[in-house]
């Protein structure tokens, strides 16, 4: 007896209709029809079962904190930031890990299974990290949380940021961050990002920065990132987040750079909802998307993932853990509308989000893990574009949430009694590649 079979389910990379079987935590088989019983039976009638969604980048100590003490009015990155400070000495232990639990329950509705969340360590007490190394520790059966110790203020800004930082890793926090954009000179974030490298190379950490997260084409501190991560060996374990600045970049500088970026092996993370919100305040037209090269990254053969950055904070005040609304800002910021890149989208916040936060390979496979999500889709590009229902979400082979179908009931003459949203759309079979 199975624990659990799906049955006649698509995958990302086109295979199906297959069924999928599920012992323990492990794929067991995946084959075009099995016959064997199971304690769960899934019919997932032709639609998209694909890893789980990963979100390589959040604040989970401000979510969902909207409207504490006050809106940001101006809608600005500096006013979110401004805001923020005004909070902090409001918070406790409690509200935090209570906000930060309610979004937890609903990224798991959304299968958002992986989360790096920024923790601020600028000041103390250290009531964010406590906090989050506490949620940590209740969502381990069903989300990777990593944190990130985030001097949010400037490692070399902030009074005493640094000895915070590391007394948070000390902690147990996982990653080492920083943000030189926001130190009091360009001489003093380079100086934070040789130092925040060398922290994490001396620990055997990761380290992901919040690096040229501006319209300033002078802001350039992703050049020394990758320089020190080539110099210190690090690889993939460095993620440069953001890096909005590259939209304001001469073609010729860019193209210099971005080989730069590739050589060192690091990760790209920008963030569409935000970026596209916050960048491009002070223009008035031309207004600059305030998107990074995604396109010209990803030719480079940069490993780029979506993230999501906020939901419900000083910062942005809309957001719902839904990382194919993350996807669907990207098609239109970037823009790319390619079908390779409609279909690259999702993969940015599945596997991409992944590798980014060093996790294993997510792909479904006989003998890989047991986690997936079914969804209302017949395949990654449908999903995009319906920001398609999970029907299913499964974590170590346990199912933890189900979602009916979204279902219309129409009454016009002559036409069918239900409408499902994607049944206006080209058949799979029919579309072109």
């Amino acid at each position: 007896m199975l624990d659990i079979i799906i049955r006649q389910a698509r995958l990302p990379d086109g295979q199906g209709p297959v069924d999928i079987a599920i012992q323990g935590d492990r794929v067991a088989d995946i084959a075009p029809r099995i016959d064997a019983a199971a304690h769960e039976d899934i019919d997932a009638t032709g639609r998209l079962v694909s890893p789980p969604f990963v979100d390589p980048h959040f604040h989970m100590d401000a979510t969902l904190s909207l409207g504490l003490p006050r809106l940001n009015l101006s809608g600005t990155l500096l006013e979110g930031i401004a805001l923020w400070g005004e909070l902090k000495p409001l918070l406790t232990p409690e509200a935090v890990i209570e906000r930060a639990l309610r979004y937890c329950d609903l990224a798991v509705s959304q299968g958002l299974l992986a989360i790096r969340s920024h923790v601020d360590v600028s000041t103390a007490p250290l009531v964010g990290v406590e906090a989050l190394l506490e949620v940590r520790k209740q969502v381990a059966p069903y989300i990777d949380l990593q944190l990130v110790a985030f001097p949010q203020d400037g490692l070399y800004r902030a009074e005493k940021a640094e000895e915070n930082l590391i007394r948070s890793l000390d902690m147990g926090i996982d990653v080492v961050g920083g943000i030189p954009h926001f130190e009091r000179t360009m001489a003093d974030g380079a100086r934070s990002v040789t130092r925040l490298a060398e922290i994490a190379a001396e620990r055997g950490l990761m380290l992901d920065l919040h690096c040229d997260e501006s319209d300033d084409p002078m802001s350039r501190h992703v050049e020394t990132l990758a320089y020190e991560t080539t110099r210190l060996g690090l690889g993939g374990r460095v993620t440069a987040s953001h890096v909005t600045a590259m939209h304001s970049y001469d073609n010729y500088y860019a193209t210099k750079l971005i080989p730069l970026i590739a050589e060192s092996g690091m990760n790209v993370v920008p963030n569409p909802l935000i970026n596209i919100t916050l960048q491009g305040r002070s223009d008035t037209y031309p207004r600059r998307r305030g998107l990074t090269r995604v396109q010209e990254l990803r030719a480079a053969g940069v490993n780029v993932a979506f993230g999501q950055d906020c939901t419900m904070d000083p910062w942005y005040p809309l957001g719902s853990a839904d990382m194919l609304d993350v996807a669907h800002m990207g098609v239109h910021a970037v823009p790319m509308t390619s079908r390779e890149a409609m279909a690259w989208a999702f993969t940015s916040v599945t596997q991409n989000g992944a590798k980014a936060m060093g996790l294993p390979d997510p792909t479904i496979r006989k003998g890989g893990p047991a986690s997936m999500v079914v969804l209302q889709a017949r395949d990654p590009i449908e999903a995009v574009r319906m920001k398609a229902t999970r029907l299913a979400v499964i974590k170590h082979g346990k199912i933890l949430a189900r979602t009916a179908p979204r279902l219309t009931a129409l009454a016009l003459p002559g036409r069918p009694a239900t409408l499902d949203p994607a049944a206006y759309a080209p058949a799979a079979e029919d579309t072109p590649e």
